[in-house]
């Protein structure tokens, strides 16, 4: 080897020693970086979580905080998919669901929002922070429904509220094909703690909110009443006040019925009103009986399927909800509020329940106020009345019967015949004239004859009732107008007359299942509707029942129509001049 290789070899040498060093600290400052970066992210990461829990923190309103969490869970985790459950009252299913990710065309087209089964109902049922690598293999999936975008990773953790775990987040498919790791868990399990807090806040905000909206209904309606505001307004503003500030979709008043076991709806606001105001409830075995009898709140989770609640037609469709609030208390109930939500709906809870029974106690100082009221009018009226019939008594008889005397002693003297006679005629009329009088003043001084439930509303109420073992059912009662005040004593029994042969036609040919009586008056004209969803009219059989009723109706001046009714059915309709009282 010459000098100039063996000069070589010791360079190299050297030049390995000095790049070594260099490899290590190259090695050195990317894991430096490294860790900067790392912290640099985890600093990043915490800035984040940090910016959502002031974001979600800043929120009153319950329902937009709901969905800033989950928007700041998707983002703070990097999923594609986020939902947040709202476990029900029940404690085993998801009352609501808010998601982010899923347009609403694809909400459309999955269907339902699940109810809280598989994978969902696992997180329910074991309130922990759940992380899986693939849903499909974990044992309490069952698979997607149709249409539903493909999720595999998954991480789900529950959100308290005051020890109450109120519902879950559920975190799908984290962006980039990755899984989510510890750190995703404890950042969404901070973001969870955060997020209870913000949901008590919005939630303590929601019931400030809507006990001041009651304090200042209770001050409407004082205000009301204080200033003279009749009965039926004071019970109207009850109902459309307690129905905005409940979400109900309709509000109903019922009262009871003098001398019956009935309840009639004296008013009813919001969806399908008319079809249920005049409508008549028994109380024994209904659902506003059962709030009557109890004195108590009754709820029905579906009212368009509660056995308590007559199915009339097409008065429940679209109805969910309800609860049934007494008007008044244990010392006796003046009424029941019927507030029922759209089908769909949330059911009434005790939280709401009890300010509405502070209302109804409201509604009942309305009703006894007006009573009073009418109490007070009506002995002004028969106090004018008893002072008239002493006046007349006292002086327009006696001076009438003194004139009468007068006349009849003045005759003797007179010796033309025809004069003689006149003064005899006027002592005649004078006589009747007296017989008049004192008839007007038994009439005015005389209470009424008839007793409690010998009105037309009784009348019809307890014959469709004695009916009801003949047909096999209930008959529907509705009835509109001032029935008792307005239709004379003639045309009510005429009326009490056809109802019951129409009643008795019914159970021996119709073969029905259901049938409606509706009585109505508009002050001029009262008008019976008898329905059946029997058999019809059969073709040439007897009429005698319906010639009655249309005799009935043209004695009166009125008018008789019998039809089918489209569908099947019967459909009879009675009308006659109300008559003189």
């Amino acid at each position: 080897m010459t000098d100039a290789g063996r000069d070589t070899a010791p360079e190299r040498d050297e030049d390995a020693r000095v790049r070594l060093p260099q490899l290590r600290l190259d090695e050195l400052l990317e894991e430096l970086q490294a860790r900067i970066d790392a912290a640099r992210g985890t600093r990043d990461r915490v800035r984040s979580l940090l910016e959502a829990v002031l974001s979600v923190g800043r929120e009153l309103d319950l329902e937009q905080a709901l969905h800033s969490i989950v928007e700041a869970a998707a983002a703070l985790v990097d999923a594609r998919y986020a939902a947040l459950g709202v476990i029900g009252p029940d404690g085993r299913r998801l009352s609501a669901f808010h998601t982010v990710g899923v347009s609403d065309e694809e909400i459309a087209r999955i269907g339902h929002y699940p109810e809280g089964h598989g994978i969902l109902g696992e997180l329910i049922r074991h309130p922990q922070p759940l992380r899986v690598p693939k849903l499909s293999e974990h044992p309490a999936s069952y698979g997607f429904p149709p249409h539903h975008p493909p999720m595999n990773t998954f991480l789900g953790v529950p959100i308290r509220v005051r020890d109450q775990v109120f519902g879950n987040l559920y975190l799908t498919e984290k962006r980039g094909g990755a899984q989510f790791d510890e750190e995703d868990e404890s950042v969404l399990s901070t973001l969870a703690v955060a997020a209870g807090v913000a949901i008590d806040n919005a939630r303590l905000y929601e019931e400030s909110r809507l006990r001041e909206r009651w304090l200042q209904v209770n001050a409407e309606i004082t205000h009301g009443l204080m200033s003279g505001s009749e009965r039926g307004e004071a019970l109207l503003l009850v109902a459309e006040r307690a129905r905005e500030i409940t979400g109900a979709a309709l509000a109903v008043v019922a009262v009871p019925m003098e001398g019956t076991d009935s309840l009639t709806v004296e008013l009813a606001r919001g969806q399908d009103a008319g079809t249920h105001r005049g409508l008549v409830v028994p109380v024994e075995g209904s659902l506003l009986g059962r709030a009557f009898t109890s004195a108590a709140p009754v709820t029905s989770p579906d009212i368009a399927h509660d056995e308590r609640v007559f199915q009339g037609p097409q008065t429940l469709t679209g109805l969910g909800p309800a609860v049934a609030v007494p008007i008044g208390g244990e010392d006796g109930v003046r009424g029941i509020l019927l507030l029922v939500r759209a089908a769909g709906g949330h059911a009434f809870t005790d939280k709401e329940i009890e300010p509405l029974r502070g209302f109804a106690a409201q509604a009942a100082v309305a009703m006894e106020l007006a009573e009073r009221r009418q109490d007070a009018e009506q002995i002004a009226v028969l106090e004018d009345r008893d002072r008239i019939a002493r006046d007349l008594h006292d002086l327009a008889i006696q001076r009438l019967f003194a004139t009468g005397m007068t006349l009849q002693s003045a005759g003797r003297f007179i010796d033309h015949k025809g004069a003689s006679e006149r003064v005899l005629r006027a002592v005649d009329d004078l006589d009747e004239t007296i017989k008049i009088i004192r008839s007007t003043i038994f009439g005015l001084r005389s209470r009424a004859a008839d007793g409690p439930g010998t009105g037309l509303r009784a009348r019809v109420v307890r014959l469709v009732g004695e009916s009801a073992p003949l047909l096999g059912f209930a008959p529907s009662v509705r009835m509109e107008g001032l029935i008792d005040t307005h239709v004379s004593k003639e045309a009510a029994d005429h009326l009490v007359a056809v109802l019951s042969e129409a009643l008795t036609n019914v159970a021996r040919h119709a073969r029905a299942s259901r049938a409606q009586v509706a009585v109505e008056t508009d002050g001029r004209e009262v008008r019976l509707t008898v329905t059946d969803d029997g058999v019809g009219l059969p073709e040439g059989g007897r009429r005698s029942g319906l010639r009655n009723m249309a005799e009935r109706a043209e004695q009166l001046g009125g008018s008789f129509e019998a039809t089918d009714t489209p569908g099947g059915g019967t459909t009879l309709v009675w009308r006659v001049p109300v008559g003189e009282r």
